[in-house]
């Protein structure tokens, strides 16, 4: 039988409950808005949506850096590079020729959040400098 993992330090802990709160409100700006706004002026109740499941792995990584299973600091690394490049890829083509829609804005400033919070996550990985093998994560 293993040993327990280490409970997380507050800023592991912050950094769980802000992907938490960050799935909740792109549930809200991609989802639960879109949505609301189709029906009430009579448009196709999908019509606003980007779909994908982002949220959900948000909330898996929270609840990784949490409870710290053996595979926190891997996901935690992995998903960070991931939505980095992701996001920045997307910024680059957008930027190119934005539109500024309440649509693409909504998608623009969630993506800022997300990408400040991942920026966060990546930054917890690395070792604290007093002690090299020492990580937060």
């Amino acid at each position: 039988m293993s040993l327990p993992a280490p409970q997380p330090n507050a800023w592991i802990r912050f950094l769980a409950h802000l992907l938490f709160i960050l799935a909740a409100w792109t549930l809200f700006i991609k989802y639960l808005f879109p949505i609301g706004y189709g029906l009430a002026y009579g448009e196709p109740w999908a019509r606003h949506i980007y779909w994908d499941l982002w949220p959900l792995a948000h909330v898996w990584l929270g609840w990784a850096l949490l409870e710290r299973p053996s595979y926190t600091r891997a996901l935690a690394v992995g998903m960070s590079v991931i939505e980095i490049l992701i996001i920045c890829t997307l910024f680059v083509r957008f930027l190119a020729a934005p539109e500024w829609s309440i649509w693409r804005t909504n998608w623009f400033v969630n993506k800022v959040f997300v990408l400040t919070c991942f920026v966060l996550v990546l930054a917890a990985t690395v070792p604290v400098q007093k002690n090299l093998k020492e990580r937060p994560l």
